[in-house]
């Protein structure tokens, strides 16, 4: 190829082109002439190295390092960084050795090119030879992410030149950076690249359909480009009238990849594709931000059901955004997204944007391999994963593989904990999947999981936007056999199998061991025990203790003193033995009429009983009940669930119904706990009175800094208006926990 210059043809160097593009960019923020000097000298290196080399491209070899750091470059990459990139093939390619390597760039950057030569030879399939090289690259990953950058563009140059190769290692390629690079750049938050890859391994994958859409997108970007170009104007005119005046708007069409995806999935036709269009508005900091979408809110229609806060809520993966789709009045639909710089920064490099290299600030690769851990939550995750392997939980290499697999490059969902904190865990995620991620201590001790305030079978999976708390016992571990059919992660898997492998043996032991020391001492005292379940259910009603297996485990493993079980054993008999004709008196006084009273219960068979609403759990209308006899002072009526009655002799409970149609009305007690604001008292009055529920007493429970605990106190008619009312205060933006208590 030849190039005009002064009406003279010189030939074109397509080497020195590149080599002065990537000082360009990287000019642009490396000021520093040590780290200058030494990218050059990396350049000259592995020019001298890969001397004479050709690509199957037919160009030098040179051609393609350079281009991986001009990747890199764009992504503002340390300098060891781009070092590592110019010279990733020279210690499989040349004869350069790691130690000369070493002396001539220094350690850190010959470390980063070691590191990347044994991913190249990583072949991601399911041959055991190759797993293990998989594992690698994770765990490389783990100690040096700059590592996996280098690859990544390396991965990009390779299928930016797929063309050369022959059909079936096209599409071998390109479904390998589907399944692999695809959603890794996409944890990584590198959205440029990401889509670059996605549209280059559809190109081979699928011609047919990539040309399609990329035509019907040409097509419908042509239609509307003048609408697009009218609004952006519109919106530029309505910011400065408003008084918004940093900012910067551009319009966009979605990649060819992600439209495909939608039409697969949505199973619709590319006309059903509305956000298809997008405009992203730049500004100065986060008020703008939200001062913006209302003024789009006010000038544009908003379809429902498609605004998206990630500014509020950011993905797993730091992305933060306003999204929403709108209307204009031509009939066009557009979405808007609306952030920061920084943000923007964040959206087009991912974490590659917290590994860019500042002039005049100290860099340190251990604190950046820190930020990152401390601000990706998968990141943590692959961190567990590695030191799982490294104690070996994980018999087999290709577990690790999987786990990677299917707990970080699979499809997620995104829950909060109590205090509003978002946890990104793979789709079909139980509460047993959040317990132990969260910590592998609360996983052990889990007992109950309580999902949007209510209690919730382990079995769920949770869903986008799930409120997850978890309930655990205090003084030992709960795991069950029964929880590995309802877990998703492998790291819950592994960590579940380990306890009860370690334990198995030893609860049979602890089961002979109690059932030795209660015979012995039974036997001591002369006390005949036959075991009924009830006397499992009255003398251990909120234990763990479900049979007389489990009763003699915790003997043996003294969490119970054999004295105190006993004592339960000689009053439980005694019971069995004494004369009852005392209760069966104050039973005989109460039979043959049905008693209805002021508070709307009746109980067959009493008669002129007194019956009260018991104080601790303030039963109302239409839930279950039960009656508890008390001598002198009538008949209280407890909720099934409250937490005293497992505490009270069973013989003296009777059944208890409600009144059919009663119009009376109950007081109950709600405990709400939020982030506190100026409005958040008044939010909550606000949301009874449109509900037509009277508020009997608010009450600050405590309040510390931005945390406040309140009791409401309300009078409901039936047990539907509290659930209602309990569901409509959890949709209130700063409340993240409510539930019904007891006094």
């Amino acid at each position: 190829m030849m190039v005009e210059n002064n009406n003279k043809k010189i030939p074109y160097n397509q080497e020195e082109f590149l080599y002065q593009e990537l000082m360009k960019k990287i000019h642009k923020y490396i000021d520093c002439p040590n780290f200058l000097d030494r990218i050059q000298q990396a350049y000259i290196l592995a020019k001298q190295k890969h001397a004479n080399q050709k690509r199957i491209t037919g160009e030098d070899f040179i051609i393609h390092p350079l281009n991986i750091a001009i990747i890199l470059a764009e992504l503002q990459s340390e300098p060891h960084t781009i070092m590592a990139g110019l010279l990733h093939d020279s210690l499989e390619d040349t004869d350069l050795t790691f130690e000369e390597l070493k002396q001539h760039m220094g350690e850190d950057v010959a470390s980063i090119v070691e590191k990347t030569t044994k991913l190249n030879k990583i072949v991601f399939n399911k041959n055991q030879a190759q797993i293990e090289n998989q594992q690698k690259m994770f765990l490389a990953m783990a100690m040096d992410i700059r590592v996996v950058l280098v690859k990544i563009a390396d991965r990009l140059h390779n299928m930016q030149t797929l063309q050369i190769m022959h059909l079936e290692k096209q599409i071998n390629i390109s479904n390998e950076t589907l399944a692999i690079y695809v959603p890794l750049t996409h944890r990584l938050g590198l959205f440029q690249i990401k889509s670059q890859l996605e549209d280059l391994a559809l190109r081979y994958t699928n011609p047919h359909e990539y040309y399609r859409i990329a035509h019907l997108i040409r097509k419908k970007t042509n239609e509307k480009e003048k609408s697009i170009d009218f609004i952006i104007k519109n919106i530029e005119r309505l910011f400065y009238k408003t008084g918004i005046q940093n900012f910067h708007i551009n319009g966009r069409s979605k990649n060819i990849y992600s439209t495909y995806k939608k039409l697969k999935q949505r199973n619709v036709f590319f006309e059903e594709i509305f956000d298809l269009l997008a405009i992203r508005i730049i500004v100065d900091n986060i008020d703008a931000c939200y001062q913006c979408l209302g003024i789009i809110h006010a000038n544009y229609s908003p379809l429902p059901n498609r605004f998206k806060d990630y500014i509020a809520v950011p993905k797993a993966n730091l992305y933060q955004s306003l999204h929403n789709t709108v209307l204009s009045k031509d009939g066009t639909i557009f979405e808007i997204q609306i952030r920061t710089k920084e943000m923007d920064d964040i959206a087009e490099k991912g974490i590659a944007s917290h590994w860019s290299y500042k002039e005049n600030k100290i860099y340190s690769k251990k604190h950046k391999q820190l930020e990152i851990l401390q601000k990706l939550r998968w990141f943590k995750e692959l961190i567990k994963l590695t030191k799982v392997t490294e104690n070996n939980f994980l018999t087999h290499s290709h577990n690790f593989v999987n786990a990677i697999k299917n707990d970080i490059l699979s499809e997620n969902v995104y829950v909060f904990t109590p205090k509003r904190e978002v946890l990104e865990l793979p789709k079909g995620s139980t509460p047993i999947d959040f317990a132990f991620r969260v910590h592998s201590d609360i996983g052990y001790r889990m007992n109950a999981a309580i999902v949007n305030c209510k209690i919730t079978p382990l079995s769920y999976q949770l869903q986008n936007g799930d409120i997850i708390s978890i309930r655990t016992t205090k003084n030992w571990f709960n795991v069950k056999k029964e929880w590995l059919k309802n877990v998703r992660t492998s790291y819950a898997k592994k960590i579940i199998k380990k306890y009860l492998n370690q334990h198995s043996k030893k609860k049979s032991d602890l089961i002979q061991m109690g059932k030795k020391i209660l015979d012995k001492e039974l036997q001591q005292q002369k006390i005949e025990f036959v075991v009924k379940t009830h006397f499992i259910e009255n003398y251990f009603p909120q234990s763990e203790i479900q049979n007389l297996n489990e009763l003699y485990e915790y003997i043996g493993s003294k969490k119970i003193n054999c004295q105190i079980v006993v004592k339960k054993i000689i009053h439980f008999n005694n019971k069995q033995i004494q004369n009852k004709n005392s209760e069966q008196k104050t039973l005989e006084k109460y039979k043959q009429i049905v008693h209805e009273n002021s508070i709307g219960v009746f109980i067959e068979g009493l008669t002129q009983t007194k019956l009260k609403l018991a104080n601790c759990c303030l039963p109302v209308f239409d839930e279950k009940i039960i009656g508890f006899i008390s001598k002198g002072k009538g008949i209280s009526i407890h909720r099934n669930q409250c937490i005293n009655i497992q505490n009270y002799d069973w013989n003296k409970m009777v059944p208890a119904r409600w009144y059919p149609n009663n119009k009376l009305k109950y007081a109950s007690l709600i405990f709400i706990v939020g982030y506190y604001n100026a409005t958040l008292l008044a939010d909550i009055t606000n949301k009874t009175k449109t509900m037509g529920i009277n508020v009997l007493n608010l009450k600050i429970l405590t309040q510390k800094l931005t945390q406040i605990n309140i009791c409401l106190k309300v009078l409901v008619n039936n047990i539907q208006e509290i659930n209602m009312l309990i569901e409509n205060l959890s949709k209130l933006l700063n409340i993240y926990k409510i539930y019904r208590g007891f006094n």
